[in-house]
């Protein structure tokens, strides 16, 4: 038997709290694991393979309850090791099945997909009820206050379209500040989002900011250190935390610590650097680039300076004086790494390890564009931003726009067009590699800076929008709207998608669908399901997927389709019957079909 979506006749274990005691325990501590099992699943026995101390252990369950629905088994173990890997076994007449993150199997499985469960702290609390909103601080809102202008920008005016792929890109100043940001946080507010998520405000010679020329405040064009800390203590009051985003794995061709090795090969500064003859400026650029030298991580002077000092970037951002609620890691899965020198785990390590000496209630999230699961093993970022299990896999569904190539998906053809069955068998191939604690804090995204705009993927159509909106604030994980998504900006590739959002003549804006989006993040951020919840997929059909959240308080479904439909959903299976209507289609009862002409969706509380 290979792995089905829509079996619901299937156990199910995740690493939400209706399956594991304690998803963040000590060392020493017992952990009870809970197996889920519809009455319809005939077996003999169950057993959980645990290793310990790098040994199979073996440990068999016993029943704990049972309905006329299910049966719920369980077995206590205790937690001897950091990291901690885990499966089940059901054995029967003739049954011999393991259960992993992956699914159900009739064959012996890997160790890969195993359950993980991390003896480390937990990840901070408050990012489990967060809803981020992405600002690039250049295109958000100028407020006239700051009138800089460097050598290096090409000044634009607010309410034209960025230019197309040439020597403006990158350059091109439309004059956005953080007093500006300050100014409509109360439309942020209204959309019910509690955080924001900042590309860089570090000085630079770009528009974009990732080339920095200092860590040490923020861009005199963006108002400077004493508009972040305006806006920090204006965003506080309001409930917003403030996510920094940190390019770890590069600096910018103006930075003072290049000027410095350049000029003296005995500083401390000759040490951050790979040099290289063979390379016309000398030095080794991130991808290449002369503009983009890279960070040399052998340098213990490096270290302190970036994050293991007391007064190190990462360090210094965080404290009281400034305020940042977390990190996001630019290139995460290439810091630290070059030729034969790789201190990629050191260097995440690290970085988190430095993060939680100043707050252990900070968040630390990295760009993973292509993803390595060994980087979300728990120990290192709390979390992805989440292009491989999520974003990439959905545009291929969704694919109404194949010539925009999904974005990252790194490939030189058009992105191909995949069904439901293969969008889920995308996302589970990335949760079933890493703890379940590692997926809800991994950062959710329909598009960001660096992609297309959602709106234009769609080809404009508002109710494909709406699916997508629906299934990335319904999914576990952080949810992250790039700003002017909620109001329809579109664009067909990064630097076009950084428009800017003309306050002044809201005639283009899509209130409509923005009225949607509000409804989305505020049942995101209030029920407990989506809160706290696991995830089960009920239906994975070639235009639609149906999965439920479950928590330990509430069960909510949820069903999401790319177009028209006409679907029956059975719950008599699960025992559920939809008791309330959340969002969109109104239903009720144990079984219901639902009929559209276009993309459709579906959010609903069911009870037993």
């Amino acid at each position: 038997m290979s792995y089905q979506v829509q079996n619901s006749l299937s156990p199910h274990h995740d690493g939400s709290d209706l399956y594991v005691s304690n998803s963040a325990p000590k060392i020493g501590d017992n952990v009870t694991l809970k197996v889920r099992i519809p009455k319809g699943y005939l077996f003999e026995r169950v057993m959980v393979r645990m290793y310990h101390d790098g040994e199979p252990r073996i440990f068999e369950l016993k029943k704990a309850n049972s309905d006329q629905h299910e049966s719920w088994y369980q077995v206590s173990v205790k937690i001897l090791n950091l990291q901690n890997y885990y499966r089940f076994v059901f054995i029967g007449n003739g049954k011999y099945e393991w259960l992993n993150a992956r699914g159900v199997f009739d064959h012996d499985v890997h160790s890969n997909n195993d359950f993980q469960l991390v003896a480390a702290p937990s990840n901070p609390s408050w990012i489990n009820s967060a809803v981020f909103y992405q600002i690039f601080p250049d295109r958000f809102a100028k407020s006239g206050k700051v009138d800089i202008t460097p050598d290096w920008a090409y000044p634009r005016e607010w309410d034209l379209l960025p230019r197309g792929r040439g020597k403006f890109t990158g350059q091109e100043l439309y004059g956005g500040d953080l007093y500006g940001v300050q100014e409509h946080l109360d439309h942020i507010t209204d959309l019910g989002v509690n955080g924001i998520y900042f590309t860089p405000i570090f000085p630079s010679r770009s528009n974009h900011r990732y080339d920095a020329t200092s860590f040490d405040h923020v861009d005199p064009v963006l108002g400077g250190d004493k508009a972040f800390q305006s806006l920090i203590k204006v965003a506080k009051k309001k409930g917003i935390r403030i996510l920094g985003d940190l390019t770890s794995n590069h600096c910018g061709v103006g930075h003072a610590w290049l000027i410095k090795a350049k000029k003296d090969k005995k500083s401390k500064e000759r040490t951050y650097f790979f040099w290289d003859k063979s390379i016309k400026w000398g030095y080794v650029g991130w991808y290449g680039l002369e503009s983009l030298p890279k960070l040399n991580y052998a340098s213990k002077a490096l270290r302190r300076a970036v994050y293991e000092g007391p007064n190190s970037i990462v360090k210094k951002w965080l404290s009281p004086k400034f305020g940042m609620a977390g990190w996001r890691i630019d290139v995460g899965n290439m810091t630290g790494v070059q030729g034969a020198e790789n201190h990629h785990v050191e260097v995440m390590q690290g970085i988190r390890k430095a993060m939680h000496e100043v707050n252990p209630d900070t968040w630390l999230v990295a760009e993973n564009g292509d993803f390595l699961a060994s980087d979300l093993n728990g120990l290192g970022w709390h979390g992805a931003m989440n292009y491989q299990g999520f974003m990439r896999p959905f545009w291929n569904w969704i694919n109404r726009n194949p010539e925009i190539t999904g974005g990252f998906q790194g490939l030189p053809f058009a992105m191909p067009k995949i069904n439901g069955k293969q969008l889920v068998e995308s996302i589970q191939e990335f949760n079933s590699s890493i703890p379940w604690r590692s997926l809800t804090a991994s950062m959710m995204l329909l598009d960001s800076h660096d992609t297309a705009r959602f709106r234009t993927v769609v080809l404009g159509d508002k109710k494909a929008h709406a699916s997508a909106m629906s299934m990335m604030l319904t999914y576990p994980g952080v949810p992250s709207i790039f700003a002017g998504d909620e109001i329809g900006l579109e664009g067909s590739w990064g630097e076009d998608a950084r428009r800017t959002i003309n306050w002044d003549d809201q005639s283009s804006w899509d209130f409509e669908f923005m009225a949607e989006v509000k409804k989305l993040v505020s049942l995101r951020r209030t029920q407990d399901a989506l809160i706290n919840g696991g995830l089960r997929w009920v239906k994975a059909e070639n235009d639609y997927v149906v999965y439920l959240r479950e928590s330990k308080k509430q069960s909510i479904l949820v069903l999401v389709s790319r177009g028209a439909i006409d679907a029956t959903i059975n719950l008599s299976e699960y025992g559920y019957s939809v008791s309330k209507t959340l969002y969109g289609e109104k239903v009720q009862g144990q079984s219901f079909r639902i009929t559209s002409e276009g993309a459709i969706q579906g959010i609903w509380v069911v009870t037993r």
